[in-house]
């Protein structure tokens, strides 16, 4: 997506849509939700924003022996959007009531990264990887940062690897996601 002075944001027909951060009135991010949702739908724009997403969390709270569950927002004041900007769609998100704003520079959203979207856990970002039982890998992030070891095994449905890390002197068998490791 690029912007151009005379043309506006202009939609490279093969870029795909992408997550983007909406800063909203605080309390109001189910409210601009639906706002969206409603608006997109009348106008028939469901092509240009595929999807609209508050993030929230459950956690049990137990008082006077009662369990509750309660939801709370993990970004109060942001709405997730998956989009592809044009000057209708970014009209459209900008100008909906409760809305602030686009994270980004100035009036150019920046979409969020397939790790940020991953760690999220909007959306199942697939993973390729180049490795194969036997290869030495290492850790990147996680508990077992640094560490080095062994493939000894490859899910590629759960998009896992049982990796043999060398801890306290001795071998041990771990389970990682492919986006945890980097080939050596």
């Amino acid at each position: 997506m690029a912007y151009d002075e005379n043309q506006g944001y202009v939609n490279n027909s093969d870029s795909p849509a992408k997550w983007y951060v909406v800063h909203t009135y605080s309390g109001h991010e189910n409210k601009v939700k639906v706002n969206i949702e409603k608006i997109v739908e009348n106008r028939g724009m469901q092509d240009l924003v595929l999807d609209i997403i508050v993030p929230t969390e459950d956690s049990v709270e137990i008082k006077n022996g009662q369990r509750k569950v309660k939801t709370r927002k993990i970004f109060p004041g942001y709405v997730l959007v998956k989009m592809i900007v044009t000057n209708e769609s970014w009209y459209l998100v900008r100008n909906t009531q409760g809305v602030t704003g686009f994270v980004g520079h100035g009036s150019e959203p920046i979409p969020l990264t397939n790790e940020e979207v991953r760690r999220m856990g909007i959306e199942k970002v697939h993973i390729e990887i180049d490795v194969e039982v036997g290869d030495n890998v290492k850790v990147i992030n996680g508990p077992f940062e640094s560490f080095m070891g062994v493939v000894e095994e490859v899910n590629m449905e759960k998009e896992t690897l049982k990796v043999k890390i060398s801890m306290f002197g001795r071998d041990t068998p771990v389970e990682l996601e492919f986006g945890q490791v980097d080939k050596i």
